[in-house]
């Protein structure tokens, strides 16, 4: 299917942003909705003795598993689950990436996976179909995250300055359906059934899937780069340039790593250790912390886009790679003030100011490294593998999952304090790598 993007613009931006980012915002719904309830969800219910042997599968997956790890408690069997979960998920687009430039189309590869997503999230409401649920999710996500975000940097010519404002935008959409997928989905699941907050995902992917069939028209889907079968070919500028985006995506996997416990072991830690009534017999909802991650990114966007536009026009606005650097370190900035609120608490409970305070920190960094690099990636990774370089983004988020499945074994006997100081120095040295590579990786990246 090729579709031709109309000059139409909407708040000075193509009419298909729009689109694109609604569509976002569902998918994000839907995702997010899930992946809210899911470390409670195996904690508390599935991986329980009387319902883990009535899973499919799941015996030889988790002998395969414990090879490899050793036994594991229930806590760090849900962690390394999660964790690989994750990781697959954004391993995915880079393979999805490929498809959508070569097989399907950008358009095609977007629909088909949302059906799969749409599909994984009402399996979710069958415990013995989980394995095979997580799977429909892998392969949707994979074959819907690349080729959307795509889709968004070809809405803008190569040289408009517009593009970085534009995947603001798309990250944006990504935080407001992250932000109210928590409060839907992950009350009815705590409150009312895990199963009612899974239906309400998937009903979220359902109306994605509608936005985005209604803005089909006003998007760019590029020709198929297969022409009768002949090999695309780099030369050695733009091999130049992959390798140095490669480098700067597998740093960015330290500040991810940071961002992933926020859905693994932090809602465990939330529930355990912080004091969560705010008085009148009121207690908040542990999923309700994740969307106050996404709110603070939605409060603060808006700002930190204003407060780059003032820096660029006195001529002082950083480039990029000193922006996620900087990002890195509030993540690392971040993880302190949660090891710092364990160790004043002592024995009592955490006071609520420390994790709120955590997420406006982590928002901040969010801001600053997340929305910058995909930009980066999609500005300057050469055009035969556009597609794929921009799924290739997702291989920091991958080796992030697995890292965080991996360290949430710690949880337990590391403690929260020096488990939260370990993720401290794991942002605070993404930022030490970018600013000692900062000279050679700017190089490349200014040949485009």
């Amino acid at each position: 299917m090729s579709n031709i993007a109309t000059p139409k613009e909407f708040f000075g931006h193509p009419k298909g942003l729009t689109y694109i980012a609604v569509t976002e915002a569902w998918e994000r719904f839907s995702f997010y909705g899930m992946q809210a309830l899911l470390v409670l969800y195996m904690n508390d219910r599935l991986f329980q003795p009387d319902v883990i042997d009535g899973l499919w599968g799941f015996d030889g997956f988790r002998m395969a598993l414990e090879t490899v790890t050793g036994p594991l408690s229930i806590q760090a069997l849900a962690a390394q689950v999660f964790g690989i979960y994750v990781s697959l998920v954004y391993f995915g687009p880079i393979v999805g990436g490929l498809i959508g430039d070569r097989l399907l189309g950008r358009t095609k590869a977007v629909l088909l996976g949302a059906v799969f997503m749409a599909a994984g999230h009402f399996l979710m409401a069958f415990e013995a179909a989980f394995l095979l649920a997580v799977s429909a999710l892998i392969i949707g996500a994979g074959l819907l995250k690349g080729n959307l975000a795509a889709q968004v940097g070809a809405l803008y010519p190569k040289e408009d300055r517009r593009r970085d404002g534009g995947y603001t935008i798309y990250f944006t959409a990504i935080n407001v359906g992250a932000f109210i997928a928590p409060l839907i989905c992950g009350t009815l699941g705590e409150l009312y059934g895990w199963h009612y907050g899974f239906g309400a995902a998937g009903v979220g992917m359902i109306l994605g899937i509608v936005i985005y069939l209604k803005g089909v028209r006003h998007l760019n889907d590029p020709p198929l780069k297969r022409d009768q079968g002949e090999k695309v070919r780099l030369n050695g500028r733009e091999w130049q340039v992959v390798a140095a985006l490669l480098v700067m995506i597998l740093i960015t996997s330290l500040f991810w790593t940071v961002q992933s416990q926020i859905w693994n072991t932090y809602p465990l830690w939330v529930r355990e250790y912080v004091n969560l009534d705010i008085g009148g017999g009121l207690s908040v909802p542990v999923t309700w912390f994740q969307s106050l991650d996404s709110l603070v990114v939605l409060v603060l966007a808006p700002m930190t886009i204003a407060f780059w536009k003032g820096m660029s026009k006195r001529g002082a606005e950083p480039v990029d790679l000193t922006k996620v650097a900087l990002g890195c370190s509030l993540f690392g900035l971040a993880c302190l003030l949660l090891s710092g609120g364990q160790m004043l608490a002592g024995a009592d409970k955490v006071s609520i100011l420390f994790p709120v305070l955590f997420h406006v920190v982590v928002g901040l960094g969010y801001l600053f490294s997340a929305p910058v690099a995909l930009a980066l990636v999609s500005r300057v990774a050469p055009a035969a593998v556009n597609a794929m370089m921009i799924g290739a983004y997702y291989l920091g988020l991958f080796i992030a999952g697995i890292t965080s499945g991996w360290l949430g074994r710690f949880y337990e006997p590391l403690q929260p304090i020096g488990f939260w100081a370990l993720h401290a120095g794991i942002g605070l040295t993404g930022a030490v790598l970018l600013m000692i590579l900062h000279r050679p990786l700017s190089h490349y990246f200014a040949k485009i």
